[in-house]
């Protein structure tokens, strides 16, 4: 590509802004299932307690789309121009995101239940593994079409991006597993997954 043509291609300004609403939105929707507890005979505190589940679940994917978000930043802070391709990953990768707090709200609802648990521990994950796809999919894109970058990222700082972010979808699909046979472990899982991503993880880098 030239770089007359390069040029000619649309800034990230509109992407950047349309996905920092939708994410800004799916982050909010996840306090609405944490409903405050009717006090019974055995208190306020007790039932408060008992809703742990819909505060643990809540601050994993609180989490979770906070990490999405730094680094959905990151990455476009090192992107000059997109392209129709680049267009179609994002939306994926922002459809996953805003769907996530519906899993977030069956998880919490039915973790405690033995007949129910597995099933909302693996739609959980499979959302994940989802979201982990497109965002991997998004940087292997950039490592295919440099011209979309900016002037000074190396492509050696991309494929690194590309390796850590593909170790989502796959610690995701394994904990979709455990999840099949002990949801709690998987609900752990889930929120270990994220606070590597939070301390362990770059996207593309810069030179």
């Amino acid at each position: 590509m030239t770089e007359l043509q390069r040029d000619a291609l649309p800034s990230t300004d509109r992407l950047e802004m349309f996905s920092d609403g939708v994410l800004a939105i799916a982050i909010t929707l996840l306090i609405i299932e944490v409903h405050v507890p009717v006090a019974g005979k055995q208190g306020l505190w007790h039932a408060l307690g008992h809703e742990w589940p819909s505060y643990v679940a809540y601050l994993v994917s609180f989490l979770t789309i906070g990490i999405m978000w730094v680094n959905h930043h990151g990455m476009f802070e090192r992107i000059a121009h997109i392209d129709r391709g680049l267009l179609y990953l994002n939306l994926g990768l922002l459809a996953g995101i805003a769907f996530l707090p519906f899993p977030t709200a069956v998880l919490a609802r039915y973790i405690r239940d033995a007949d129910n648990a597995s099933t909302a521990a693996v739609v959980y994950g499979l959302t994940m593994i989802v979201i982990g796809l497109f965002f991997t999919l998004m940087i292997e894109y950039l490592r295919h079409r440099p011209w979309l970058l900016k002037p000074g990222v190396r492509l050696e700082g991309v494929k690194r991006a590309a390796r850590i972010s593909a170790i989502g979808p796959i610690t995701y699909s394994v904990t979709t597993l455990v999840a099949v046979f002990a949801p709690y472990v998987a609900l752990a899982l889930y929120g270990l997954i994220a606070v590597f991503f939070a301390v362990g993880s770059r996207t593309v880098e810069p030179a």
